[in-house]
């Protein structure tokens, strides 16, 4: 009730009814119905509605995200660099998604990061849903899907298809206490890539605090580059549908006393199709310098990285680390009942107790031992992700 009377109060002058929000509708704030057709139907401290202009979010100004912002087909939402938009934290329906043919121009800076937190004065994962986005590339699961989240279409034939579509930009962003819970089978990510195609720049991407996986990929083709995943519940790293993008410099960690966990938390858990492990495309990514930190004493990781269900993919340079008594349960683990994978993985590295490989798929290559990997404050030079280009965040390793 006290967010319905704000949310008139907020709009009147501008001769609309903004709704509540509860009922996890979209179409509330803004504009006539819910839509924000100018720059004018932005309302800062009641942040929502489908964005049906071009608009911009202001550093300068203090935004509450309070309901669902979707970006419909057509129109671009940016955000400059620094902006800071707050979230209302204890919500299902609170994200940002943008549509197939929409756009999101978020290029932060390192000196001025974009930052999605919530507004709670004891935050926690789950906080919020996240960011949702959808692109015109295909997925081995059909031509036109319905995502778990948000209700985006995404998706496309082969004849309809662009590889090089362009969602727009990510870059020098922060999502922090995402992965609100839906329900049993539907959860927010904190970053979700939908057929998103390789026209798309996301890069310098930090997600802290994850009630779910930090960054997942229903199929796509777009690369990343320089992505920090901290105390996620699920998987840091998870990808099926049939992604075939690059994942390079990527770095994964859960911190000792970061307790909220899944059944089967994982570094990296990749599948390409459940149903039909042949499905095409098939899932084929690289991860290129990718770390794998545990540092947990309570909460083991299941494994390494779980390469499954007909995926084929890479490793280059992956560190593997489980610091001062933490565990993963396996290593790399390639054995699915619903099918199993194919990993190819050269120069990388493992220390501490990270289990052995699970062979039910095929194993490629080598994971040497060492000691000195981690040593409780820094990542050895040249062994896994660099962690240094996350000193931008000021985020630092326990």
């Amino acid at each position: 009730m006290k967010k319905l009377l704000l949310s008139i109060l907020s709009v009147a002058a501008l001769t609309f009814t903004a709704c509540s929000n509860d009922d996890g509708n979209p179409n509330n704030g803004g504009g006539d119905e819910g839509i924000i057709s100018s720059q004018d139907d932005i309302v800062a401290g009641d942040l929502q509605g489908q964005v049906e202009a071009n608009v911009t979010l202001y550093k300068d100004t203090e935004y509450l995200l309070t309901g669902a912002l979707l970006v419909k087909d057509g129109y671009t939402l940016t955000i400059e660099a620094g902006t800071t938009v707050k979230v209302e934290a204890g919500q299902t329906d609170t994200y940002v998604a943008v549509e197939q043919g929409a756009k999101i121009m978020a290029a932060g800076t390192a000196t001025d990061p974009i930052t999605f937190t919530s507004n709670s004065v004891t935050p926690a994962a789950g906080d919020w849903g996240g960011i949702v986005i959808a692109g015109k590339t295909q997925t081995n699961k059909g031509d036109s899907v319905q995502s778990e989240v948000a209700g985006l279409n995404y998706g496309k034939s082969a004849a309809d298809a662009d590889p090089a579509d362009n969602s727009g930009v990510l870059t020098y962003v922060v999502a922090e206490y995402t992965g609100a819970k839906i329900n049993g089978e539907q959860e927010f990510n904190g970053l979700s890539l939908y057929t998103v195609g390789t026209g798309t720049t996301i890069n310098n991407i930090v997600l802290k605090y994850g009630a779910d996986d930090g960054i997942e990929f229903f199929g796509s083709t777009v690369d990343v580059t320089n992505l920090l995943c901290v105390n996620i519940a699920d998987d840091m790293f998870d990808f099926t549908g049939g992604y075939t993008g690059t994942i390079t410099n990527a770095f994964g960690v859960r911190e000792d006393g970061f307790t909220l966990a899944t059944d089967d938390p994982r570094g990296i858990e990749g599948d390409s199709n459940s149903s039909d492990p042949n499905a095409t495309p098939v899932s084929a990514p690289t991860f290129q310098d990718v770390t794998i930190l545990n540092l947990n004493q309570t909460v083991a990781l299941k494994a390494g990285a779980e390469i499954r269900r007909g995926t084929t993919a890479t490793i280059n340079n992956g560190a593997f680390i489980a610091y001062n008594a933490a565990t993963f349960g396996n290593l790399i683990d390639t054995a699915d009942d619903s099918g199993n994978g194919t990993l190819t993985i050269t120069g990388s590295y493992k220390q501490g107790s990270v289990g052995d490989n699970k062979e039910g798929g095929v194993i490629t290559g080598t994971i040497t031992e060492e000691t000195d990997l981690f040593d409780g404050s820094d990542v050895k030079a040249g062994r896994g992700a660099d962690f240094s280009a996350f000193a931008w965040s000021g985020y630092t390793l326990p």
